[in-house]
């Protein structure tokens, strides 16, 4: 089984190293944007061997790009033509479902790359030497720059990884140029015998993460710190953004990345004393995508003003990020997270399987059933659920021999006849590994 990571390597750039780099960014930035137009004004085409065609020599002659990099634009460009015809689609559907009124204005003008991130292709446009440097292409021809990097990953490029792709990307507060190298190792095959342990991870924001694993042992991970310095955040870009003089502008851009690496710290720290304190595990992670879309939440002018607050609050988090961040950090850890259904988690009781919206006292943190007067944190309700269904896709596993994780939310048959099976799972508080190795 191959593994994709990515590592961050430091370049330690010479001032002409420095301008022959960020010239080149630009450069290819500005060809984006050419791409982009030219893709709008001919029925916003996504098909790359087309725009390659329709535009090579031009890209060559007015910006000077190597040729891959030439070729680079274009993938470039109908990959993200691409990703918005799905959007519209999906928006398309959401709205005949009743979901959303909105519709999704992604594709009405050509879309425009800000970021001067570059993607290089390994072997034709970057290469690494000995002696930790790295050959890259520029406008003006090849340069050699040493690098510094974190000391597990430049071993692995150095020795067993398939290196791939990379992309140039400039850290303009700090004027560093960094190099994002994409690559492959191999990891064994993922057993029901090697993740023998099960625990289920729910997400949210008052506690970031509570965990639960079979034995019944709980792990809060709270963010009673974070959320109100995200919030500070959030008011002080608003007001510079009202304000919006010379002043605002200048210290907007100094605070711009403080909320997003607060919050990236506090994802990679949850995620890895997550991942070490259940090594070997099978991780059940809430399948969230498209939640906004499936929940019946009220917006717009049928919500009040704190239900809006709380929507834009909710909506701000992470919590991609940091499902992701608990994936690649398992793999490190011999553990694997999958993806499990989310529905009714939290309104679910684990002892009786009663399911009822009124077992929320007011949507807090309380969950008194309202069958059998079982009360417990209402956020690990939601986590025990998480591992009882984790444990089933495990005993599924074993039973089949295939890990079956693929939802298909479109199919309301197979969705109500999953839902079936977790309305009948029953949490015992005698539960052990022991007992969950021997399946169904």
């Amino acid at each position: 089984m191959k593994t994709v990571f990515t590592a961050k390597i430091k370049l330690q750039t010479t001032p002409a190293q420095f301008n022959a780099l960020r010239t080149t960014q630009l450069a290819y930035r500005d060809a984006l944007n050419y791409v982009s137009r030219y893709a709008y004004a001919h029925g916003k085409m996504s098909n790359a061997v087309r725009l390659q065609e329709g535009t090579y020599d031009e890209i060559r002659l007015r910006f000077h790009l190597p040729s891959q990099m030439a070729c680079s634009v274009p993938r470039q460009v109908g990959a993200t033509y691409k990703s918005l015809w799905t959007k519209v689609k999906q928006n398309a559907q959401a709205r005949q479902a009743g979901w959303t009124r909105k519709r999704y204005k992604g594709l009405d003008q050509a879309p425009t790359y800000v970021s001067p991130t570059l993607t290089y292709q390994y072997r034709k446009d970057y290469s690494f030497k000995k002696e930790q440097q790295v050959s890259v292409l520029t406008l003006a021809g090849r340069i050699v720059v040493a690098y510094t990097g974190y000391d597990q990953h430049v071993s692995l490029i150095h020795h067993d990884a398939q290196i791939g792709a990379a992309k140039l990307w400039y850290d303009k507060p700090k004027k560093q140029f960094y190099l994002l190298v994409s690559f492959e190792i191999e990891t064994a095959d993922p057993t029901p015998e090697i993740h023998k342990q099960v625990v289920g991870v729910d997400v949210g924001m008052r506690y970031l993460a509570v965990t639960s694993d079979t034995t019944g042992r709980p792990r809060f991970y709270s963010g009673k710190r974070l959320v109100p310095r995200s919030h500070h955040y959030a008011r002080l870009r608003k007001r510079l953004q009202h304000k919006g003089t010379r002043s605002a502008t200048r210290r907007l851009l100094q605070v711009s990345g403080r909320e997003r690496r607060l919050k990236q710290d506090a994802n990679h720290v949850v995620s890895k004393r997550i991942v070490e304190a259940h090594p070997s595990s099978l991780i059940g992670l809430e399948q969230l995508a498209d939640i906004r879309e499936r929940t019946k939440r009220k917006r717009g002018k049928k919500a009040s003003h704190k239900q809006r607050k709380a929507n834009a609050a909710y909506s701000k988090w992470s919590f991609a990020e940091l499902h992701a961040l608990i994936a690649y950090k398992a793999r490190l850890n011999k553990s694997m997270a999958i993806k499990v259904d989310a529905n009714y988690t939290s309104q679910a009781c684990p002892r009786c399987g009663h399911t009822s919206p009124k077992n929320r006292l007011g949507k807090g943190l309380v969950f008194v059933c309202q069958n059998c007067e079982h009360t417990l944190h209402a956020d690990l309700v939601g986590a025990r659920n998480l591992a009882m269904r984790t444990l089933l896709i495990r005993q599924d596993w074993m039973s089949t021999g295939q890990l079956s994780v693929a939802l298909d939310v479109s199919d309301s048959e197979a969705k109500a006849a999953r839902l079936k099976r977790y309305a009948e799972l029953r949490w015992n508080p005698d539960t052990s590994p022991r007992t969950s190795v021997g399946g169904v």
